[in-house]
């Protein structure tokens, strides 16, 4: 009977002292890991919630570029960091891929991370320079039939959703196209602009400037309906690939050990920033949505997404850069 009163004593203090931390928190500045280069989609997403979150929270949130190693380096930075809540990262898609990209894994993402908010999502497009002699997906199909593995198409890198994506719809389509890697989405969007090479598969928040200014096209979005700031744009789907949507979602993961309290109130504070009307015209304005839920729904997510890349990377045969 003394042990299980001490112990209940123990777990009590503990609570106590979560509640407490969760009442103070937080007192000085927070940093939000991006592991993509400034400017990238992801670092949008991050400095859109983080101004939020910093005006709610009386804070500010900083956002730290770590780019490299497909993420992974930004990754093991916040594993490693003291899991206190002052250590966030903005993730993305790469999260889930990695494991199975990588081998072995870097990280167990399950394991060491915990989900705090699912933010929102992007559909990915596929674009081409503006003299490509393809304005669709049929004539695109057509012209690499044609010339098979003549026609080449950049990404963010291997193993990402844009490539993995391009991958399986190339072989349901019947062609062979030429993958090229990036680091990153800018980069490669740059290349396509030059007429270094014909097309680039990016989400929809990178081309659009490009498209506005008449530098690039858009064949088609990866998402299951029409995208609002591309609205005469086929889908896939519409496209007569019906199954190959393909999204860029954004979320937010702190260290494991984050006390729940912590956790609790951050994932509070990102469901205030999503029904700010900021945030959901800026997301809306580069054609993504916002996607308010729980910890364990974004928890899922990155379950089920494991599971699916590990069948893409194992079927494509896709390395790591």
């Amino acid at each position: 009977m003394k042990f299980l009163m001490r112990i209940s004593a123990f777990v009590f203090s503990v609570l106590m002292v979560g509640q407490t931390l969760a009442q103070s928190y937080p007192s000085k500045p927070i940093k939000m890991v991006v592991g993509y280069a400034a400017g990238g989609a992801v670092d949008v997403v991050a400095r859109t919630i983080g101004q939020s979150m910093s005006l709610s929270m009386g804070q500010p949130v900083v956002v730290d570029n770590k780019p490299g190693a497909g993420t992974n380096i930004a990754v093991k930075s916040v594993i490693s960091a003291e899991p206190d809540g002052y250590t966030l990262m903005m993730a993305a898609n790469a999260l889930a891929a990695n494991m199975a990209l990588y081998q072995p894994a870097p990280f167990d993402a399950e394991r060491d991370l915990v989900a705090v908010s699912l933010i929102g999502r992007v559909p990915v497009v596929i674009a081409a320079n503006v003299g490509a002699p393809y304005t669709n997906i049929k004539q695109l199909i057509d012209a690499a039939k044609g010339k098979p593995n003549s026609i080449a198409f950049g990404t963010p890198g291997n193993g990402s959703t844009p490539h993995m994506a391009v991958e399986l719809f190339a072989r349901a389509a019947g062609i062979d196209l030429q993958h090229i890697p990036y680091r990153g989405g800018a980069p490669a969007i740059t290349d396509v602009i030059g007429g270094q090479l014909p097309l680039v598969a990016v989400n929809a928040l990178e081309v659009l400037p490009h498209v506005k200014s008449g530098k690039l096209k858009v064949l088609a979005v990866l998402s299951p309906n029409r995208s609002a700031i591309f609205p005469d744009v086929p889908t896939i789907a519409e496209s007569g690939f019906p199954g190959f949507e393909a999204s860029v979602w954004y979320g937010l993961v702190a260290p494991a050990a984050t006390p729940k309290p912590i956790v609790s109130k951050l994932h509070d504070e990102v469901q205030k920033a999503l029904q700010t009307k900021e945030v959901r015209e800026r997301m809306s304005a580069v054609g993504g949505e916002v996607v308010p839920g729980s910890a364990e729904m974004f928890t899922q997510l990155i379950r089920s997404e494991r599971q699916r890349y590990a069948k893409l990377v194992r079927e494509a045969n896709i390395q790591p850069d």
